[in-house]
């Protein structure tokens, strides 16, 4: 708790449990009795797929990749081998286990950065876009996806400028292979984070880490890249069928604002309002070496908080292993979550020149109920599950998932994690005030 301030997480005397966000100031109560409801609903007549059909049930899948923008980067094969800016005409040659690409229908669009900060792409992007449409093609390819686009708008540009906007663009899409398990009969067995082996988790995570770095640099009138991950239609996702997004805003947002005036005056708000709290209420999940995961308190939504214990403060400033720490925990909750509950994964780093240190973290919140009037009208939240609650049933099913070979080796669970874990190192090095 702060100095003087409310307790930021207490159950009163009937069993509810209130809570105040340390960082963010968001009031949630737990009413008991409201967490006995369902966390999913799998579907009650799943729909038999027919032959073939495991590979197109969206523009996402592997038989569809002309329904998608031109690939920036792919992984291949097992060792997840890089192959970049595939051409439309080989599209097809390899089978992508990850796959990177733009947005068709961008957040923040690249004419917003044209017509807002005078921005011009590089040479490089302009003779990309000439060697796509140098390609038969690849020229059908960006002619097809200006129709769309023009469908959706009322504007139709140049096939050359549309080109260059679906290539430049500074918002991806990083798709996985499969949108159900493979072999799957019916279309209800999706491939959820969880779903991948951790070696496919760590991949995905870490080529995540380098497109985040290849958007700061490419986008130079950025604040800030917005990284996150909607799975199922309830947390927001178009398609159910797994993949993260990348957006270059130029600004923090006001939660970064706040934080980052908190840290003017404590470097150490995350150890010791998060943290620390997380330790002494007994919210460790797990932890490995090289990050730590427990229940959040003051969350809209049940949620998971994965720190990484690095000095470093943006992901691509993480060693390799630092990334896989951080990538291990957030797979292993995703698999103790399960596929047909709706989540969303977020990302929280230091801002390129923020002036203060800031962790690395990653939110996973399970989206299983929807704010009404009762929130709007009083700005306090109803969370179905409290933090305890949360950690309970996320230890005992990850105790099962490490019985059962599905989580990376290394992860500490519940009871075997101990203070030391969560000792955060990211304003090592800055003067304490």
């Amino acid at each position: 708790m702060s100095d003087g301030a409310e307790r930021a997480i207490v159950r009163m005397p009937d069993g509810t449990v209130k809570q105040i966000g340390p960082l963010t100031g968001t009031r949630v109560w737990t009413v008991p009795g409201r967490a006995n409801r369902p966390l999913s609903v799998p579907r009650t007549e799943p729909r038999r797929l027919a032959r073939g059909e495991h590979s197109r049930l969206c523009a996402f899948c592997s038989d569809r990749y002309l329904e998608t923008t031109p690939e920036k980067t792919r992984l291949v094969g097992p060792d997840f081998a890089e192959h970049r800016r595939v051409p439309a005409s080989e599209l097809f040659d390899t089978v992508a286990e990850f796959r990177r690409f733009a947005n068709l229908f961008e957040i923040v669009s690249a004419e917003y950065w044209r017509e807002n900060h005078g921005f011009r792409q590089p040479s490089a992007v302009f003779e990309w876009a000439q060697q796509y449409l140098a390609d038969p093609a690849g020229r059908d390819h960006i002619e097809h996806l200006a129709d769309v686009r023009a469908a959706a708008s009322g504007i139709r540009p140049s096939v050359e400028e549309a080109a260059l906007d679906l290539l430049g663009g500074s918002h991806d899409v990083i798709v996985a292979r499969r949108h159900v398990i493979d072999g799957a009969k019916t279309d209800d067995q999706l491939v959820s984070s969880g779903v991948l082996t951790h070696a496919e988790h760590a991949a995905y995570f870490a080529f995540t880490v380098r497109s985040l770095a290849e958007i700061q640099a490419a986008q130079p009138n950025a604040a800030y890249v917005a990284v996150f991950q909607n799975w199922l239609r309830p947390a927001g996702a178009s398609f159910e069928h797994l993949h993260k997004q990348l957006v270059a805003i130029d600004d923090h947002g006001p939660q970064v604002d706040r934080e980052l005036n908190m840290l003017a005056s404590d470097r150490h708000i995350y150890q010791r309002r998060e943290v620390d709290l997380a330790v002494c209420e007994r919210l460790l999940v797990a932890a490995n070496d090289g990050a730590v995961a427990f229940a959040g308190i003051g969350h809209r939504y049940p949620a998971f908080v994965v720190c990484s214990t690095s000095d470093a403060h943006l992901p691509q400033d993480h060693s390799e292993a630092g990334i896989r720490a951080v990538a291990d925990l957030v797979h292993a909750l995703h698999a103790a979550t399960g596929v047909h509950v709706p989540t969303n994964e977020e990302w929280h780093y230091r801002p390129p020149g923020a002036p203060w240190p800031m962790p690395w973290r990653v939110v996973l919140k399970w989206r299983i109920s929807n704010p009404a009037g009762f929130e709007g009208g009083t700005k306090v939240y109803v969370n179905t599950i409290d933090p305890w609650e949360l950690r309970r049933r996320a230890v005992g099913s990850l105790v099962e998932l490490r019985a059962q070979g599905r989580l990376a080796p290394g992860i500490r669970i519940g009871d075997e994690c101990v203070a030391g874990d969560a000792r955060l190192r990211y304003a090592d090095g800055f003067d304490d005030q």
